[in-house]
Order: structure tokens, then sequence, then C-alpha cells
């Protein structure tokens, strides 16, 4: 009987594009893949363990004869390739729209929303990643106090503003107060409020990102977990990904590795339920991303002697970051999945999974909640014998 659920969600955890990866420019993606070729080779012997191997070719990485967990691939059925369409549809949400407002940078009505609230002329205002928005705009923000603003090239604001320029809640409250009038525009789906720290030719992202998002438009495993008396707690961003609904506690954190150890010191709070947790360990910077991973690759057995009887750990990813071509913030691309736990079978093959929907049955087939309308649940392939 499972008791307890670990979904550990890597941001941008790809492992090659998607069947309709052209459509969106990435038929050549493979974030893992990349990455490894880029610091000539990664060293996982965790995730080897866990069958990573098996489900992908990566420089560095073994196929291991005896794995210790099950494995697989899963794809996603929603349009589109941020953290917003990963993390609803492994919850049980497909969305059927492609409507994407900001392909190209950051629409003028957006901006002129942005700078009426915030009452400064904004500075950006292209698609990039936050890395290269902090450097290059470094100088003349703090020499301007305008708000950094850019675009993942989806449905995703963000802005960036320095703690001495204005306060770190007053920021995400004039956010929420943007994402509301968008809202009530028809205009976007996340505002994400970044405060920043450093000096003025070195930027930094600092504690208090807060992500405004419209509430998923159908039923989640969280709000059935909820239902059936099950306690959810969100580490990282997923608790603002759904905006709250259903989470028991939120936990913000800093960094993906901040995010790891705050979920293993709630396992010893927390007997039963769903511990969810977002971590943000690619960096567009190879080498940065490479000792990331490697470093929560090394981490992982400080999770598995924490388990107990009745623990399942799911570890996957949201969508992909290739960050070896030009210009990308996301890719379109599959995620690995693994699962493992004490008594859970080993070495399953679960295949490639049509949908992320299919981590959300399974979660709430095991903590015996009621089912969701989409996904199918791989729980029997997980059974011992």
């Amino acid at each position: 009987m499972i008791n307890r659920i670990i979904l550990l969600v890597i941001d941008g955890f790809g492992i090659g594009a998607l069947p309709d990866g052209a459509d969106y420019g990435d038929a050549e993606a493979n974030t893992i893949m990349h990455l490894a070729d880029a610091v000539d080779g990664l060293s996982l012997p965790n995730f080897e363990m866990l069958g990573l191997g098996h489900v992908a070719q990566i420089k560095g990485v073994r196929t291991m004869g005896q794995p210790t967990g099950s494995f697989g691939r899963l794809a996603f059925a929603s349009p589109g390739k941020d953290s917003i369409v990963g993390h609803w549809e492994t919850g049980g949400v497909i969305r059927s729209d492609a409507l994407t407002i900001c392909s190209s940078g950051i629409p003028a009505k957006i901006v002129d929303i942005v700078e009426q609230i915030l009452g400064r002329k904004s500075i950006g205002k292209s698609v990039s990643s936050m890395g290269v928005m902090l450097h290059r705009h470094s100088m003349e923000h703090m020499a301007t106090g305008g708000p950094i603003l850019w675009s993942d090239g989806g449905n995703t604001c963000l802005l960036a503003m320095h703690e001495s320029i204005m306060a770190p809640l007053e920021f995400q409250q004039r956010c929420r107060e943007i994402r509301k009038l968008a809202k009530d525009s028809g205009l976007l789906v996340r505002v994400i409020a970044q405060p920043v720290t450093g000096g003025h030719d070195r930027l930094c992202p600092r504690v208090g990102r807060k992500d405004f998002v419209m509430e998923p438009p159908g039923l989640t495993m969280l709000d059935v977990l909820s239902r059936s008396g099950q306690m959810a707690m969100g580490v990282g961003k997923v608790y603002d990904l759904f905006s709250g609904r259903g989470f028991t506690k939120a936990f913000p954190v800093a960094s993906g590795i901040e995010a790891f150890n705050e979920v293993i010191g709630l396992l010893g709070k927390m007997p039963r339920g769903l511990v969810y947790a977002s971590l943000d360990l690619l960096s567009e910077d190879a080498a940065q991303a490479a000792t990331a991973l490697q470093e929560f690759d090394r981490r992982l057995p400080d999770l598995f002697e924490n388990l107990r009887l009745g623990d399942m750990v799911i570890v996957t990813g949201d969508h992909g970051r290739d960050c070896s071509l030009p210009g990308r913030t996301s890719t379109r691309e599959y995620v690995p999945v693994f699962v493992t736990g004490p008594k859970l079978a080993q070495g399953v093959d679960l295949g490639s999974r049509p949908t992320a929907a299919d981590v959300g049955q399974t979660i709430v087939e095991a903590l015996r909640a009621e089912r969701l309308l989409v996904g199918d649940s791989f729980l029997d392939a997980l059974r011992p014998g």
C-alpha cells in the first residue's frame, strides 16, 4: 500500500524532440544529450541506477543491466512548452488551445499595463532567458529604475526589479495587479515577479520570486487528493503554478538544491500524502547546468535513505530547455520518468507514455483518491512480483 508520494519535477529536463517539435522550431532539441556533449560527458550514477541509460543515449551515462528503478518517457498532449503546460498536464489537465501572445516579445498592450502599474518605463521586452536579460540590462536598470521585462515566447511575462529600487513585497503586489489587469483584458496566463540583488554590473535573482497564474481550467490531482483528505505540500513554484488550489501548504525556495533540502526535511514531518517539488537546476550556462544536475544526482541517496515502506518517488520533467539551440528558453521535448521506492518493482520499462497525465492518474490511484478525467495509471506495472 502506498501512503506517501514524492514527486520531483526538474525544470527543463528534456530528452529529445516530440514528434511535433518541428512546429515549434525544436526538431533538433535534446536537452540532456546536448548538455552532456557540451561538457564532454555527465556523471549521473544514481540516474543510471534508476534507468536513465535505457531511456536515452547520453555521453557518460551507462545502461545498467539491472536498474533499481522503473523508467520511461512522457510526451505532452497539450500544445506549448512551458512549466504551466508541463505541470498542469502532469496534474491531469490537458489543454486544447494553442494561443501564444508573446512569441515575438512582449505585446504593446502588455507593455502599457506594466508601465501603468509600475509607473516606470520598461527595459528589454524581448524573448529571452533570465540570465541573458539580467546581464544585458543590469546597468540600465540600476541607472533608470525601469523594470526588466521579457517573455519565454509563450504566454508568460517576466519582470525583474532590484530590491533597492522597489521592496520585493511591493513589487509582488504590483505584479499581482498586472496579472489581474491582463486577465481582465483577456491576455496572458502567467506573470512572474523576480526580485534581484547584486551590483550594477551583476544582477542575481533572490528569494521572493512569485508566479501569478490563472487557475487550471479542469480537475487536477491536487483537487481530488484534497477531497479525499490527503495532504499535499508544494515546494518551489508548483504552488503558484496551480494558484495554490488543492495544496495544504507552500514552501518557497531560492534554488533547486534548496527545494531538494526542503523535501528531505518534510519526510520527517509528513507521514502520508504528496510532496510535490519543482527543481530549477538547468540554467542556460552548460557548465553550471551540468554541475547542478550532477550535484542533484549525488544527493539522491539522501532521499532514498529516508524512505519508508509505503513510499513512492517519481522523478520527471516539465519540458525541455536545450540551450544549444539559439534563442530558446524552453523546447518541445519528451521528458524521462523514473519511479522507485521500497517494495516497488525494479527495472520495469514503462514505455513511451502519450501524456504526462499518466503520472497524475498513477498518483491518485496509489493514494486511493478518485480518478482523473484523463491519463492511464501505470501503478499495476509497479507492483512487485
